[in-house]
């Protein structure tokens, strides 16, 4: 085979192999919420051990979260979310319109709901009609509120993949949390168990290394005092094969 040839076929297999994984698969947006107890002397993060049947990260210990819903950005809210947290999330390119800077936001507050239990939320004046994922929030006399909600970062997985996600990490303080639903953790659920750790601690050595990258950042944010909107959010994304850090701006 000539050098031209080999090299053409050389070409040929390496777009088949791209092909095969997805490389230029759009990444779908996505939420994830870290609810943090600062109760203590060392801050706790809550953390939820997968099932050891299920297909993805089988027996990790998780953040709850995933990906925005359709209707997300129609749900009524006791309160809008804040000016500063709109602004960082139009922060990059292309930029996030304010409805789907609130479809991220709630996206995070119903995931972790559905997976914990956990319900972020505030009586409402008037009773809305919530159904589906939302009927804890009716239920309880509540509206999700997303008010209390801060960006960490922004992370989007690599080329390659046949699943992609533009995952904000959202945080927020576990005072914010008004409403438990029973029965969510189980033996046979998602989530088999709930445990609120310490930032440093073993359980978060296991984590995935992206996730571990984001919590970083939150450990860095919170050993600097109160959380603030205007601190840097960084954007973790892969250009070239590596890993990239920029700053949201």
């Amino acid at each position: 085979m000539s050098d031209t040839a080999q090299t053409s076929e050389k070409a040929r297999i390496h777009e088949g192999k791209e092909a095969d994984h997805h490389p230029y698969f759009r990444p779908r947006d996505a939420a994830t919420l870290i609810l943090v107890d600062r109760r203590g002397t060392v801050p706790k993060v809550l953390v939820g051990k997968r099932h050891d049947k299920v297909v993805f990260m089988p027996g990790k210990f998780v953040f709850p979260g995933g990906r925005v819903d359709k209707d997300d950005h129609r749900v009524p809210v006791a309160a809008p979310i804040t000016a500063e947290l709109e602004a960082n999330l139009a922060k990059g390119s292309p930029k996030t319109p304010a409805s789907r800077a609130k479809s991220l936001a709630i996206a995070a507050i119903r995931e972790a709901c559905e997976e914990t239990g956990l319900c972020l939320g505030r009586k409402a004046e008037v009773k809305a009609k919530l159904e589906g994922p939302w009927k804890p929030f009716a239920d309880a006399g509540l509206l999700p509120d997303p008010s209390s909600l801060f960006l960490i970062a922004r992370a989007i997985t690599p080329p390659g993949r046949v699943k992609r996600f533009d995952t904000r990490f959202f945080t927020a303080d576990a005072s914010a949390i008004t409403h438990h639903v029973e029965g969510v953790i189980h033996a046979d659920a998602e989530l088999v168990e709930l445990v609120w750790v310490e930032l440093g601690s073993k359980p978060l050595a296991d984590l995935h290394p992206m996730t571990r990258n984001v919590l970083n950042e939150l450990d860095s944010r919170l050993a600097t005092g109160p959380l603030r909107h205007d601190a840097p959010v960084p954007f973790f994304h892969f250009y070239g094969g590596k890993m990239q850090k920029d700053i949201l701006g």
